[in-house]
This record gives C-alpha cells, sequence and structure tokens, in this order.
C-alpha cells in the first residue's frame, strides 16, 4: 500500500505522516532522504528527529530508497525533493537521467510488501524558479509527483495543516 502525501512548504505534511504511520504500526521506520547541506538544514533534521519518539527507527538512505525499506512494515520516506535533489545533483542536472533513476524506485516500491507513506513537495506552485537549472528541477519534480501519485492507493494534498483527500 502506497500512501502519497504532497502540499506546500511547512503544510504539515510531516506531522500528517507521522500520525498516519502510528496509526499503522506500533514501530513505523523513517526513511531519511536528505543530505546535511548546511547549518539550518542540519537544525531542520534535528527538529524532525526530535519529533519521533522511541517507537521510531530511522534510516538513512539518499538514492536507492527501495533497497532499503524492512518487509512488512510501516515506512514514512521524507522526503521526495530531498530525495531527487540527489538523484539530479549527482547525475549533473541531467532531468533524463534523474527521472529515469527515480521511476525505477518508484517501480520498485510498488512491488514491495510494506506500507509506504511518500512526503513530497509540490514545488511548482510556489514562485517562478529564476535559474535554469531549478526550472528544470521543478519539472523534474511536477512529473516525479505525477509517478507516485500515479501508483498511490491513497492521495492527500496538505494546505495550511488540513488534509484534502485526492484519491
Amino acid at each position: 500500500m502506497i500512501y502519497y502525501i504532497t502540499g506546500g512548504e511547512r503544510s504539515g505534511k510531516s506531522s500528517h505522516a507521522q500520525k498516519l504511520a502510528e496509526g499503522l504500526s506500533d514501530n513505523p521506520y523513517y526513511l531519511a532522504t536528505s543530505r546535511i547541506w548546511d547549518k539550518d538544514f542540519e537544525k531542520r533534521v534535528k527538529r524532525h528527529k526530535n519529533d519521533r519518539d522511541e517507537r521510531w527507527t530511522t534510516i538513512e538512505e539518499e538514492k536507492e530508497i527501495s533497497k532499503v525499506i524492512p518487509k512488512n512494515s510501516v515506512v514514512v520516506i521524507d522526503c521526495v525533493t530531498l530525495w531527487l535533489t540527489n538523484l539530479y545533483f549527482d547525475s549533473e542536472n541531467n532531468v533524463e537521467k534523474s527521472l529515469e533513476l527515480a521511476t525505477i524506485e518508484i517501480e520498485n516500491l510498488a512491488k514491495l510488501n510494506s506500507q509506504i507513506i511518500i512526503i513530497s513537495n509540490e514545488i511548482g506552485m510556489g514562485v517562478h524558479a529564476q535559474t535554469h537549472v531549478a526550472r528544470k528541477f521543478t519539472e523534474l519534480q511536477g512529473w516525479v509527483n505525477q509517478r507516485i501519485a500515479n501508483k498511490a492507493d491513497k492521495a492527500i494534498f496538505m494546505v495550511s495543516g488540513l488534509p484534502l483527500t485526492l484519491k
């Protein structure tokens, strides 16, 4: 089962995903996809860790996320945007290669016998990106979000802390 939770920055995606996971399992997993790029982001990661109690097990994986998910588990993947950033950066901003790698992982996630809660961002709804590289990343994010939403059994759009059911 795949749950897809998307929305803007600070829309309540992570909190909603955490509550959902805790309702599905006494011992959920949190799959962190981020790299620590700077001090501000390091603080954000620490805040997210502090939001989870001892029931949670953290797994860290930057790119091959389908390979680290335990069988028959409940896993929150946080988040697609940071995961895609890793793929995009490591492929030297190659949209096609990043989309290919992401699509393979999404297909692999759909085959797993686990309950997977995928968090993503709707970055294309914000300010128009100022650079070519950023505009291409926004396109990549949109295409990957569509692929995930298509595979998802349930999809939720978060707005101002409120969940709107899409599927």
